[in-house]
């Protein structure tokens, strides 16, 4: 696929900072909500009431008492262990909060429907309509349930990216779009709708009569979305068209990596036309079937030529790219779920100095933190366990034809 058939918005003269773990991230969030004069608008598929959590509602309560008006949207499955609490001490301390696709209760939790699959998976924080925050981080502790072999726990290793300049201006857009579609869906605040849509337009004209910030020197970025009715490939495209533009390099870092049928051919094309690809992917089971699903594929995947890394020290949870030099840092798996399903965003880099930062930070951990799998390694593996992974991916690709997208897959 040429970049010719896939429509990007490009931005110049952005400001984009690469931030590694919760570490990196949750300090760098909370300081520019300490910040935030007017408006934070934040979207997270997980918010657990844990250290980190309550860390969060702190600022975000402390911007309330300054009279920011502050906007939270959970997703229904990602929060639902604390989403009704959440939602009571957003409420308490005067801010807004909708929860996308509440799961059902009682005897309707048990019957199974598509629509429930479609979950709001991005993570984006927007801080006074000129800075915001994209990528892979959950509202969640970066030692929450993590595994520990006695030497302590190692954070998940997961990324985000700090933006400002003019590609804000499609994060806004983004985020009050899904604000007023999921403000459609309540029945019980009509009057505040209307009166929402009466002045969305005057809104919209003074933003786009400020200025947003063009930096120099700048980055050239653009927002990927992908969701159920305009987007739905947008992300799988814009790989798949980097790819086949490759020249030197493809690393991928991908949590759950279970791709479709064009993306693995083109990973194959890649690899066969003397492109190094590597994927640094989970050696930790978090979920076991996705895991064992992914290891099913190896075999295929080093006989293409691909080189596989498996992260030990914790759960890998990023989905990060360098291709050439271009770079990609978001929430989108490449896996059915986020390709076929999810609400997404990626940050979208063409970047030399960018996509070098990535790059070394992701061979830095492939060099100490991973180890490389071997077509001998896979050899010695217990007849069970390959028989395990055998069963998890075509159950996998059983759940992806329920979904009726199989087509697509």
């Amino acid at each position: 696929m040429a970049f010719s058939q896939v429509k990007l918005n490009w931005h110049e003269g952005n400001r984009i900072d690469l931030l590694r773990n919760g570490e990196d991230f949750f300090p760098a969030l909370c300081k520019s909500i300490d910040e935030a004069r007017r408006l934070v608008h934040l979207e997270t598929y997980i918010f657990n009431l844990d250290k980190t959590g309550l860390l969060v509602l702190e600022h975000l309560q402390k911007a309330c008492e300054r009279g920011v008006k502050v906007r939270v949207v959970l997703d229904g499955f990602g929060s639902q262990e604390h989403g009704a609490d959440i939602v009571q001490r957003l409420a308490a301390m005067g801010a807004q909060s909708r929860v996308y696709r509440p799961e059902p209760k009682g005897l309707r939790a048990v019957r199974f429907t598509l629509r429930r699959l479609r979950r709001m998976h991005r993570k984006i924080t927007l801080v006074d309509n000129e800075v915001a925050f994209i990528g892979g981080i959950n509202i969640l502790d970066d030692y929450e349930d993590v595994p520990d072999d006695g030497a302590g726990p190692r954070p998940r290793f997961d990324f985000a990216v700090r933006v400002q300049g003019p590609i804000v201006a499609d994060v806004i857009k983004a985020q009050r779009a899904l604000w007023l579609r999921m403000a459609w869906r309540r029945r019980d605040d009509w009057a505040a709708f209307y009166q929402r849509i009466k002045h969305v337009a005057e809104r919209r004209r003074k933003f786009y009569a400020q200025h947003l910030p063009a930096f120099e020197p700048g980055r050239r970025a653009a927002l990927l979305l992908r969701d159920n009715l305009r987007y739905r490939q947008t992300i799988e495209n814009v790989y798949l068209a980097t790819m086949a533009q490759a020249q030197s390099e493809i690393l991928i870092a991908n949590a759950y990596f279970f791709p479709g049928r064009r993306l693995r051919k083109a990973l194959e094309d890649a690899s066969r036309r003397g492109v190094r690809v590597r994927l640094l992917l989970q050696g930790r089971s978090e979920y076991p079937m996705q895991y064992r699903a992914c290891r099913y594929m190896y075999c295929k995947l080093l006989d293409d030529g691909i080189e596989i890394h498996e992260y030990q020290p914790s759960y890998l949870h990023a989905k990060v790219a360098v291709i050439d030099n271009c770079a990609m840092v978001g929430s989108s798996n490449l896996d059915p779920f986020s390709l076929l399903l999810a609400r997404e965003a990626n940050v979208y880099i063409e970047d030399v100095d960018f996509a070098r930062e990535l790059r070394e930070a992701l061979e830095m951990e492939m060099q100490s933190n991973c180890a490389p799998v071997t077509a001998e390694a896979l050899q010695k593996r217990s007849r069970f366990g390959a028989w395990a992974d055998a069963f998890s991916y075509f159950m996998l690709r059983a759940g992806v034809a329920l979904t009726g997208k199989a087509s697509e897959y």
